[in-house]
Parts: structure tokens; C-alpha cells; sequence
């Protein structure tokens, strides 16, 4: 009977780490490949941003620091994205993307 629970034990410790080594993977190959600004933005950002919900944000110069920060913290209606959603390595190369993005004509916004 001892000898079955610490089996069982061992058994859910081997199980429990191979869980936690699959999503500490999945995670670092997530970061080490990190999604394009501009398909960001097309998914995430443009959704709003261009389409008479939010102001349109590109070809405005928009400081780096200060998109990066709104992305963070949200704003009003503005959700904000946290790491799991964008990570730090994507909202950095997102930010200054669209800090010297060209303005789209086609964008419309409030």
C-alpha cells in the first residue's frame, strides 16, 4: 500500500514536470519567434485603429515610449494588452513600427 501512493506520487511529479517543461517550451518558442508589427497591427491594432472605432495612429509620429505605454495601460474604451497577449519583444518592435509608420489613406478614424 506505501509502496503503490509513493509510486503514485513519483508518477505525478514525472507527469507535473513534463507539463511545466511543454508550456516553459511553448512559451520560449513563442518568444524566440516573435509575430511581424505589421501582422500585429492588421490582427490587433487596425481592427479599431482605422476603422471609425478608435483614431487612426499611423503616419502621426507617435513617440515609441508613449504607444508602447498606451498598449500596456489602455486608455477609455482602449483595452489594455497585457505580455501573454503581446509580448515585451513584440510591443517594442510593434511601438517603433508604428511610430514611423506611413499614414493610409484608406485608414478613417475619430
Amino acid at each position: 500500500m506505501i509502496q503503490a501512493k509513493a509510486l503514485a506520487a513519483v508518477a505525478l511529479g514525472v507527469a507535473g514536470a513534463a507539463g511545466l517543461a511543454g508550456t516553459a517550451l511553448a512559451q520560449a518558442t513563442y518568444e524566440t519567434s516573435p509575430r511581424a508589427p505589421e501582422y500585429l497591427y492588421a490582427r490587433t491594432c487596425g481592427y479599431c485603429h482605422g476603422h471609425n472605432v478608435g483614431p487612426v495612429i499611423r503616419g502621426r509620429n507617435l513617440p515609441a515610449p508613449v504607444i508602447a505605454a498606451m498598449v500596456r495601460s489602455g486608455q477609455g474604451a482602449m483595452p489594455a494588452f497585457k505580455p501573454t497577449e503581446i509580448t515585451d519583444t513584440e510591443l517594442q518592435a510593434l511601438a517603433q513600427w508604428l511610430s514611423t509608420a506611413p499614414a493610409d489613406p484608406r485608414e478613417r478614424g475619430q
